[in-house]
Parts: C-alpha cells; structure tokens; sequence
C-alpha cells in the first residue's frame, strides 16, 4: 500500500456510496495541511505468526487496533468495551446473538457509522496507528482503502463490466485498456471471470443470487482497498454459493485482510483465523440491549477452549 495519508483529496464518494442506500459524505475535514506528517504507512512486514502463536505482535501486522470502542445513537449504547487487535491477512469473524453489536463495530472500521444520524463513536479505532475518527481525517479515503461487502447483494443497475470499473472510473480511470485489465483482474479475483467472460455487457441483475455476491466482491477490490468488510455475505444464498464465497475468502486473505460478521458459527470455524463472540446485556429498567465484547482469541481456541462461560454456552447451542 502506498503512503496512508487519510486527508481529505478529490471527492471519490460515489463508488462506496452507491453500494449503501445510507451512504453519504462524512463529516467535514480540516484543512489538508494542518495534518501531521505522521501518518504514513508502516515498513513492510515480516511473515506474520499465526493465529496460535502468543509470542509480542509485530506492530507491522496490526491493521486495526480497538481499544475501549464504544458507540452509542443518542442515549442509547449500542455497544461497548472493545478492545481488539486485528491482523494483517487474517480473516477475522464477528459472531453472537443478535442485537449484540457485531455489525455496528464491523461498520465502526470504516466509519459507516458517521451516515446514522445520531451516531457517536468514543474510545478509539487506529488503522496503521491512525486514529480513524480524528477530525483531520477523511472519510472518502477511508473507505477507498478499506472496502465492504453488504449482506444482500446490491449489483448495480448496469452492465457486469460497468459493475466492475465504476469505482475507477470515480477515482479517475478513464484508458479503456486500464479499466479492462482492472476488471478481469477483479472478476478473476472473485472466482467470477470464467462465467461471466463472454457477457460482460449484460446486466449484472441477471446474475444468480451467488454471481451477484461475487460481483458486489470484484466491485469491492476493483478500487484495490487493504481490507474488505463482509456484513453476513452469505446470510441470503444457498449452501453451494455460500460454499463458493468460503473459498474465496480462503484465497482473497493472502491479499486482503477480512473481517466478517455472520450468524453461521461453522461458517466462522471453516474460515476465519480468530474470532471475536458478543453477547448482549439487558437494561432491566427500560429493556434495552447494549453489545458487549466478551471474548477474543485464535478460532481454535474459541470453539474448542473458550476461557468465558458464555462463549462456551454461545458455540455449544446452549443459547444464541
């Protein structure tokens, strides 16, 4: 990845926007350069130990660093008390009960969450050391580099290969020969190349329901973000889609690192390297439910020797 400078540049919205229908500019930024210079991206990294190893991280493999986040809409909290390390090239799952804010932190990483009205985040997000909800820093940028895949797929109304090359197209792309290279490159990605090659000028609408994930994913990487987000990517396709987007995640985190929530607890133990469980708590006055972040470790270790109760109840089917 080249330079993070997270500052406000050209307005680039749209390719993120149009994916969401809550999608909007963030809030204002301040003047470019009153940033720091600081805010540059790490040197490359060494090989990444893997998710069982407990030996000191390398700072160069944390992408995202959560340390008391907290998010509430109005009075109400949302969710509370995360603190997380998430790694480089890994594929990391969100799982618990519903209500328990895994989607409200999964959109905290590329701060979606600035489009609720209402919304405040407090506690903090760094992103390479950068701390994402810094006045300075721009939300557009945010999310060129670090994209999200929604649960319903969303292809939009144009051809499978404007799908593709609209994001480019938005950053400034306009060489034909450019735009083609980055779509092949990005449907190929997305195990989508192959099928649909001979087609491109059709409607992306008229994809299956899992050719229509898969292109969301290839619209997704085609603006070559470091992080994909997934909102439950498989919670509307069948078994043999969702067998199909499994494989990809498997192969897209040797460039990409992932983050996934999804209410499949086998989903999380065939892909992901570690795993964060949430639950709720119930406000016994006004019955409110504020999400809580209960445990955190290597997958192995969750759904075979979770140190918390209540993950061991939540994977074992004793509540959910």
């Amino acid at each position: 990845m080249s330079d993070l400078d997270l500052r406000s540049h050209a307005d680039v919205t749209e390719s993120q926007t149009a994916a969401d229908p809550e999608a909007a500019p963030g809030r204002p930024t301040a003047d470019p350069s009153s940033v720091e210079p600081s805010a540059v991206a790490p040197s490359e990294p060494e090989a990444a130990a893997g998710p069982g190893d407990e030996g000191p991280l390398d700072p160069s493999q944390a992408v995202f660093e959560l340390a008391d986040l907290a998010v509430h809409y109005g009075e109400f909290c949302a969710v509370r008390g995360v603190d997380m390390t998430i790694r480089k090239n890994e594929i990391t799952a969100f799982i618990g009960p519903s209500g328990c804010g895994k989607t409200t932190v999964l959109r905290c990483l590329n701060r979606m969450n600035d489009l609720v009205v209402g919304a405040r985040v407090t506690g903090q997000v760094l992103y390479h050391g950068v701390d994402l909800y810094d006045d300075r820093v721009d939300p557009v940028e945010v999310r060129k580099r670090i994209g999200m895949v929604f649960q319903k797929p969303n292809p939009f109304p144009k051809s499978i290969y404007d799908n593709v090359a609209f994001g480019p197209k938005v950053a400034g792309i306009r060489k034909k020969a450019d735009l083609d290279e980055i779509v092949e490159e990005a449907l190929t990605k997305a195990a989508l190349w192959d099928e649909v090659k001979d087609r491109l000028g059709k409607s992306g609408i008229g994809l299956s329901g899992g050719q229509q994930q898969r292109l969301c994913i290839a619209r997704t990487i085609a603006t070559r973000p470091e992080v994909v987000l997934m909102d439950e990517p498989c919670s509307a396709l069948d078994p043999i889609a969702t067998a199909r987007i499994e494989d990809l995640m498997a192969e897209l985190k040797h460039e990409y690192t992932i983050v996934i929530v999804t209410h499949n607890m086998q989903q999380a133990a065939r892909v992901s390297d570690r795993t964060a469980f949430f639950t709720a708590e119930v406000n016994d006055i006004d019955d409110t439910r504020t999400g809580l972040l209960v445990e955190f470790d290597a997958t192995e270790r969750i759904f075979s020797t979770p140190t918390d109760q209540r993950t061991e109840n939540y994977v074992t089917g004793r509540f959910g």
